[in-house]
């Protein structure tokens, strides 16, 4: 049959829709949980401000369907987003390659380093199938943005952080064309709302126990990886290079069907012999890296559900003044959480010293700000804990700065109430008088738009 005009464009459209419908209907067959996700539901009057739990304990109480979320009928404003607008437009070319498509190209356009690399060999994603200890999955990642590949696979994801939205997934079909196309998905969203990402589109860092041909055994061990998580359930299923000194955790190991190693567990200097690198932009997966991924992880699904309860609270209270209690005592709960993470109130002390060896630890502290003084929340610790002074660098991210001001002000007034010394919880004690001065110093010359009641300790 004679091809028409715009036909070409027309199957390669198609094409990707099919493979994109495949691999998810693939991923609902596999292990993945979505138990307790939101339920679409338009009928807002249904909405109840929970009086109780932690944003951990309980499911998010409305949906992505909320009018003042709108998830899916809401354009973006994220730099995926805007990356796929200029290759559409033809301001911006991804040249493929052959090794790893698109890979290099979007990771140049987005301003990621490879250093970040970050690498998984569970079955764990929306083309599990495609995943194993032989060709495994790599994460690239920036503040706002990360990248997974598969060699061989059909789609290259995106997630992307919109600081109104939340987390926004993208696929890019592994196929050359003068203009790629960078096409939003919410079949992402089978996996990544749900518990595991706090019920809302989110980011996941697994960790489980997995065989050797990437099959995961969660019956070995099923945890969700943060800066909070003990470090004996770290990393199931992902490699790790650097050194660990003769610290316990999960990563690199392989198990027997009975759950046994099946070959011992060994520190990678970097994976070198562990498969094939072609395709893949570095030969590590950095301890460091991996570390900050998991904190970001966290980070990026809280940020997310405080903006989206403390928008919706706010709008119930509008409707409904006699809410007006029920609204503010969720926005100072969540608040208090959100405070906890960014000055790592949960954080258990390292077991050994750690070592960055891939670069990543210089590339990463180099992004600063830095005070007067160099001092930098991305300066790297590795002996006692993650960073050197425990304040999230995300705080100084589009997607803080943009959570409703009731949430803002409530975080700060927490940080505060923290940094000052006149929350005395025993929590904080770890958090010592010059960890607290020099926060508090950093934040006073870094951070814009700081209350005044931030004063030098």
């Amino acid at each position: 049959m004679r091809e028409l005009p715009g036909m070409r464009m027309w199957y390669s459209g198609l094409r990707f829709v099919v493979v994109a419908l495949a691999a998810t209907v693939c991923l609902a067959g596999e292990q993945q949980e979505n138990t307790g996700a939101s339920q679409i539901r338009a009928d807002d009057s249904a909405v109840v401000l929970p009086s109780a739990g932690t944003i951990d304990e309980r499911p998010f109480f409305s949906s992505r369907q909320y009018p003042s979320i709108a998830y899916s009928d809401t354009a973006s404003n994220d730099i995926a987003g805007k990356l796929a607008l200029s290759v559409a437009e033809g301001n911006v070319s991804l040249p493929f390659d052959k090794n790893n498509g698109y890979l290099t190209a979007v990771l140049n356009a987005l301003h990621i380093p490879a250093e970040s690399q970050s690498v998984v060999f569970s079955k764990t994603s929306l083309q599990s199938h495609f995943i194993s200890p032989s060709n495994p999955r790599a994460i690239f990642y920036s503040d706002d943005v990360s990248v997974a590949f598969i060699r061989n696979a059909p789609l290259l994801e995106i997630s992307a952080m919109d600081p109104q939205l939340g987390v926004v997934f993208y696929l890019i079909e592994q196929a050359p064309a003068e203009r790629p196309r960078i096409l939003r998905s919410d079949s992402c969203l089978t996996c990544h709302e749900s518990r595991n990402s706090m019920y809302i589109p989110g980011l996941l860092a697994r960790s489980m126990g997995v065989g050797t041909g990437g099959e995961t055994r969660p019956q070995f061990g099923n945890f969700l990886s943060d800066h909070r998580s003990p470090f004996e359930e770290r990393w199931g299923g992902w490699f790790i290079t650097g050194k660990t000194g003769t610290a316990r955790h999960m990563g690199n190991a392989m198990l027997a069907e009975n759950g046994r190693s099946a070959g011992e567990q060994k520190s990678l200097e970097s994976l070198d012999g562990k498969f094939d690198l072609a395709g893949y932009p570095s030969r590590y997966s950095d301890v460091a890296a991996v570390m900050v991924f998991n904190h970001q992880v966290g980070m990026t699904n809280l940020l997310t559900r405080v903006g989206w309860e403390t928008r919706i609270a706010l709008d119930r209270e509008t409707r409904n003044p006699q809410e007006k209690a029920a609204a503010e005592r969720l926005i100072a709960a969540d608040a208090r959480e959100l405070a906890d993470y960014i000055l790592f109130a949960d954080e258990p002390v390292m077991p050994a010293k750690f070592e960055s060896t891939s670069g990543f630890q210089t590339k990463f502290e180099a992004l600063g700000p830095r005070d007067k003084r160099g001092r930098s929340f991305r300066q790297l610790d590795l002996t006692k804990r993650l960073l050197r002074y425990p304040c999230s660098y995300m705080i100084y991210s589009a997607t803080f700065d943009a959570l409703p001001g009731a949430a803002k002000d409530a975080v700060y007034g927490r940080l505060w109430d923290i940094l000052s010394g006149q929350d005395k919880a025993p929590k904080y004690s770890k958090l010592s008088a010059a960890d607290r001065t020099a926060i508090v110093s950093i934040l006073l010359e870094t951070k814009t738009n700081l209350p005044s009641y931030f004063k030098p300790l």
